[in-house]
């Protein structure tokens, strides 16, 4: 594990990682959409043995599909060179590495939670996701609920 992250590190980060996450989801909805279009004109082609189509058009959809499969991944890999990974796009799941009682851990958020409040081991992964607790200096009554 490269970089780790503390709670507060990770917290403070939530702003800027948010808006990438939106703008990677927007971006691969986009995609996905004109891929979509892309594969009805092509079931449409297979169906009737051939048909005239706007060539330009077709390519101009591919070229918006590529450019708009471009635009996520750039703003994944932006993500991930901030030392933060993306378990689930359409989720909005992002993991921050840490290290807790000298073990390599996942501090866990979920698009629309308010900040961090859940952390899970390497192995575990999102389902055993467990609430931040007094080890990472947080009392009982900060925790969110």
């Amino acid at each position: 594990m490269s970089k780790t992250f503390t709670l507060s590190e990770a917290q403070t980060l939530l702003p800027v990682l948010e808006s990438l996450l939106r703008r990677a989801q927007k971006t691969g909805a986009r995609a996905a959409e004109i891929e979509a279009e892309l594969e009805q004109l092509r079931q449409r082609i297979f169906v009737s043995g051939g048909m005239h189509i706007e060539v330009t058009v077709a390519a101009r959809r591919r070229a918006e599909r590529d450019k708009a499969l471009q635009d996520t991944q750039d703003t994944l890999t932006e993500i991930d060179e901030i030392g933060v990974q993306v378990k689930d796009l359409d989720k909005g799941l992002l993991d921050f590495p840490s290290v807790m009682e000298g073990k390599s851990i996942l501090l866990c958020w979920k698009l629309g939670e308010p900040e961090i409040g859940y952390w899970h081991s390497v192995e575990e992964g999102y389902a055993g996701r467990k609430p931040i607790d007094a080890r990472f200096g947080r009392t009982e009554r900060e925790r969110p609920n």
